[in-house]
């Protein structure tokens, strides 16, 4: 093997030239390479803190009007076509003075990563199911991730107040899914709630608090601060903005943050309010500005001593990320292509996804690779936060792509740029819409198939050999109709004998379009003239049916 002195050998390869020298090797996971080591908390030193809640449950079950219900305010107005896109981050204080944090996470499936990552960070989960509907596959799964997070799951059954509503249904459902509500003698607390007009509310908040109390929550405010990055974005008059929350220690403005691949000093710090905050304790979200880029959502994040220090990790990560890239990029092998020539006409699609937040990048181009099918690929090329920048454009011109901007829009140049190279840009608000649309495209990608539709019947009665014509066809039409541009086929005692096109079709002298059924006609077929009486000509027609996926 030739390999340069900055290349990575698989750790095969290692072990081979290490057993040559009588070496033993040892392998270390990259976040084990560049993991921060933490001081442990000594007993005394810990504080309790507030509990992280995460809100789960189906699209449109009534997730964020719970908890405008809980906070007062009125979150709904602002997400497109009603449904959220992002994960929220909201401190709440309760008239008793304790606070609780709130994750609010989307419900839409195509958000399935986003929420596995709410259910990571958080204490207690509340699965919000609506009573008169039904356990959604939604539901489902956000019980499954939370039940495999070993989080307490507090059931909140909202829109009790309609009267279509059937609580007992619920709890049922849930019963058979072997989550026994404390109602049915089990041990998940649930409470019956309308978001709405504000019933049960604070009951479900004393459950949550109840199950806070259970796990005995503690943290050290005097240390370094550590916990999540709930989300991230990219604001044109601020730069990046990182939603994190604090799960130990205290963030404080001036501090030096690394998170994921990105490092940067807190230039400034803001609550979910927009008020301006100068520390923010464990359990407590906040909205930091000062990063060199978009971390992912999820990641990690950790006070560092010196800017040195946050580099160095961050440029290793770094390093690390392009190699596992450049690893993982899948080329087509030669067996791919045979595969896919053998299917019949193979085509790819690339596309280039640029979003507001982290998030929702990520859940827009799972969803969109999940649509890649035998015939047709869905290639996401790159994926970014911020806006539809020139150099984007420039990528898809390369790699015949196309552009999705969600909750984005495209600079001026890259407009004009889009324009000269004729490349599209496709702006969404809702993801629902994205993902439909990029179907509808594969759907007119795929090659139509080719439908026969037979139009008539025809019996051969008598045969005249003219000169110079040939053989013409003394006919009688029995059903359905011959038409002067139908393709026939000649069929003897039930056998295809020929399949071709007509010459002409004639009544008496006239050339004519088309012969109903009932009628007598002349018919000659083009370069044949072996036709027999008793030999039936039947006609049809070649339509084209739009594939779908």
């Amino acid at each position: 093997m030739f390999v340069s002195i900055n290349q990575r050998l698989d750790a095969e390869t290692i072990n081979i030239v290490a057993d040559e020298f009588g070496f033993k090797t040892e392998f270390v996971s990259a976040d084990v390479v560049n993991a921060i080591s933490e001081a442990e908390d000594k007993e005394e030193d810990l504080q309790p803190r507030s509990p992280i809640v995460t809100v789960m449950g189906h699209v449109d079950h009534g997730k964020t009007s719970l908890l405008d219900s809980i906070r007062n305010t009125n979150v709904i107005e602002g997400e497109a076509g009603g449904i959220t896109q992002h994960i929220g981050a909201y401190n709440v204080k309760l008239p008793d003075g304790r606070k609780i944090t709130f994750l609010d996470t989307p419900g839409h499936e195509a958000f399935t990563a986003m929420r596995a990552r709410g259910a990571k960070v958080t204490d207690v989960a509340i699965i919000i199911i609506a009573a008169d509907d039904n356990v959604m596959p939604q539901t489902v799964e956000a019980i499954n991730h939370a039940g495999a997070a070993g989080v307490p799951i507090v059931f909140a059954i909202n829109k009790v107040d309609k009267p279509s509503a059937n609580p007992e249904k619920i709890k049922e459902r849930l019963a058979e899914m072997n989550y026994l509500v404390e109602d049915w003698g089990g041990k998940y607390q649930s409470q019956d709630i309308s978001a709405k007009k504000g019933i049960g509310i604070n009951e479900l908040l004393e459950k949550v608090l109840l199950e806070a109390d259970l796990l005995e929550l503690k943290a050290n405010p005097n240390r370094k601060a550590s916990g999540s990055i709930v989300e991230s974005s990219l604001d044109k008059g601020r730069g990046y903005v990182a939603t994190v929350l604090v799960e130990n220690g205290t963030l404080r403005q001036g501090d030096v943050l690394l998170a994921g691949s990105f490092y940067g000093r807190v230039k400034a710090m803001f609550n979910e309010r927009n008020q301006k905050i100068n520390e923010a304790g464990p359990s407590a979200p906040a909205l930091v500005l000062g990063l060199n880029g978009a971390p992912q959502a999820g990641d990690t994040f950790n006070v560092m001593e010196t800017d040195q220090d946050a580099r160095n990790v961050a440029a290793r990560r770094e390093q690390l990320q392009r190699e596992q890239s450049l690893r993982t990029q899948k080329m087509l092998t030669l067996d791919d292509i045979g595969r896919r020539i053998a299917i019949g006409n193979f085509q790819q699609l690339n596309i280039i996804v640029k979003g507001d937040v982290d998030g929702s990048v990520e859940a827009l181009s799972d969803s969109l690779i999940r649509l890649s099918t035998e015939e047709i690929q869905v290639n996401v090329i790159h994926k970014a936060v911020g806006q539809i920048s020139e150099s984007d454009v420039t990528l898809a011109a390369a790699s015949d792509g196309i552009i999705i901007g969600f909750q984005v829009r495209p600079s001026l140049g890259a407009r004009r740029e889009a324009e000269k190279q004729g490349i599209d840009i496709r702006l969404y608000s809702i993801i629902y819409d994205a993902i439909e649309e990029v179907k509808a495209a594969m759907e007119g990608m795929l090659s139509p198939d080719i439908k026969e539709e037979i139009t008539g019947n025809v019996e051969v009665l008598d045969v005249f050999k003219i000169t110079k014509v040939g053989t013409v066809a003394g006919s009688m039409v029995r059903d359905g109709k011959i038409k002067r541009t139908n393709k026939i086929r000649l069929i003897r005692d039930g056998i295809v004998i020929f399949t071709g096109e007509l010459d002409s079709l004639k009544r008496f002298k006239e050339d004519v379009r088309e012969v109903l059924s009932g009628y007598e006609c002349g018919i000659s077929i083009k370069n044949f003239n072996d036709i027999k009486v008793g030999d039936i000509i039947e006609a049809y027609e070649q339509i084209e049916v739009k594939k779908t996926l």
